[in-house]
């Protein structure tokens, strides 16, 4: 299938599987989901009627190890084993497509969204494939990030913009934070103010390990202090040096990237990304490597949960 072409695979209960937890719990045994989810590199299961209660049983075959959601960026809450809100960023706004965690040393295969509560109006994850977004941007865009990009993370310690670092690495034990850095191969240092700076260098494209496509890999736009508008961007850079913001992104060589790059990487995944609706009890898995997601405005009290797995 052409990129432009591509959809989620969306499943509904069939013939022989009835319209519930157990019914996809069955449809689920039938099948390699590894294998359809590479295939098809996101699944939506629809109709299946999964409460909050059975989630856990459909999570332990989808997402047999559950991680936790260490080093992440995104205001969020966990709410049980390793499964959180999918974010808590205000409803009135966008969130730019991305591969989660992709600014990482690791990140998660696979991720789960589950609608708990569905939105009054809009709300819907746009999901773009990778390939598909890589294509789409000027080859000027694509060769400067050839070398990689810088990201400067800098986590306050109890108090200031942004998350501290304890919430960011889920423990106040400086040695364990330092320990998890060291594997992840980024650079910190521990501020006078109790803050801590991290820096990471990171491919901006990845290959998929078991396709070999190429995708675009990495989270310049939600970074870049431009990809949150002008205004914001004006008002963010009155307050704090751009060295000092919560989260700053520069070309590897610690070059500036220009705010019109930025732009087109949001907007034009935005503009091929596909839109998945939610209804309550609507399960979604997709391959995070070979699929970007992001989320639309909507009002009401929707409510996604997510989980993630290696």
């Amino acid at each position: 299938m052409d990129a432009r072409d591509w959809r989620p695979r969306e499943i509904g209960p069939q013939e022989g599987f009835e319209a519930s937890a157990a019914g996809l719990l069955k449809f689920l045994d039938q099948i390699d989901v590894g294998r359809e989810l590479t295939d098809a590199k996101a699944l939506v299961f629809r109709g299946f009627g999964v409460t909050p209660e059975q989630l856990g049983d459909v999570m332990d075959v989808l997402l047999p190890n559950r991680l936790a959601y260490v080093h992440g960026n995104s205001p969020r809450t966990k709410v049980g084993q390793n499964v959180y809100t999918s974010t808590e960023y205000p409803a009135e706004f966008t969130i730019s497509m991305h591969n989660e965690m992709s600014y990482a040393s690791q990140w998660p295969s696979r991720l789960l969204f589950y609608c708990q509560t569905a939105p009054l109006t809009d709300g819907a994850t746009p999901v773009v494939d990778g390939t598909r977004w890589l294509a789409c941007l000027r080859p000027e865009i694509r060769e400067r990030f050839a070398g990689g990009v810088r990201y400067t993370q800098n986590l306050h310690g109890g108090m200031g913009l942004g998350r501290s670092w304890q919430q960011t690495f889920e423990t106040d034990d400086r040695a364990v934070v330092e320990e998890f850095l060291a594997r992840s191969e980024a650079e910190w240092e521990w501020k006078a103010d109790g803050g801590l700076r991290v820096v990471q260098q990171r491919r901006a494209t990845i290959r998929h390990p078991v396709t070999g496509d190429e995708v675009w890999f990495n989270q310049a736009d939600q970074w870049h202090a431009a990809g949150l508008g002008d205004d914001t961007a004006a008002a963010l850079y009155q307050i704090l040096p751009e060295e000092e913001l919560p989260q700053n992104v520069t070309f590897a060589d610690g070059s500036p990237i220009p705010a019109d790059y930025i732009t087109e990487i949001r907007d034009k995944a935005l503009a091929e990304a596909v839109d998945v609706d939610w209804r309550e009890g609507d399960l979604m898995v997709i391959d995070n490597v070979a699929v970007g997601h992001g989320r639309r405005p909507f009002t009401g009290p929707r409510r996604i949960l997510v989980a993630m797995s290696d």
